[in-house]
């Protein structure tokens, strides 16, 4: 269940540590040739995302900073579970761990 923001604009959201902030792709709901898709296939969140922003990274045993593998813009695969939503309006972002996102895609 999402939590729902007190805060007006996802840019005030900073996230701490290793934890990245994305935004699922949403599953198109009519095809290329004009038919609609039913509800029922494209409730099924899709496993990719664009990353909105990161954070610095988190410390390493011996007290060294290892900064995130993502930056701001990239597209990443991320599993199907886990990660903690906000919602903003009407939109719905996921703070992650990076050691949670699977990979990252490049086109």
């Amino acid at each position: 269940m999402a939590t729902q923001a007190t805060f007006k604009t996802i840019k005030a959201v900073v996230p701490l540590l290793d934890r990245v902030l994305v935004q699922r792709f949403k599953p198109e709901t009519k095809t290329a040739s004009g038919i609609f898709l039913p509800s029922s296939s494209t409730t099924t969140p899709l496993p990719e995302a664009t990353v909105i922003a990161v954070g610095p990274g988190a410390p390493n045993k011996d007290g060294n900073v290892v900064p995130t593998q993502v930056k701001a813009g990239d597209r990443v695969l991320l599993p199907g579970w886990g990660g903690n939503s906000i919602k903003v309006g009407d939109e719905e972002y996921f703070l992650f761990k990076d050691a949670e996102i699977l990979a990252k895609i490049q086109e």
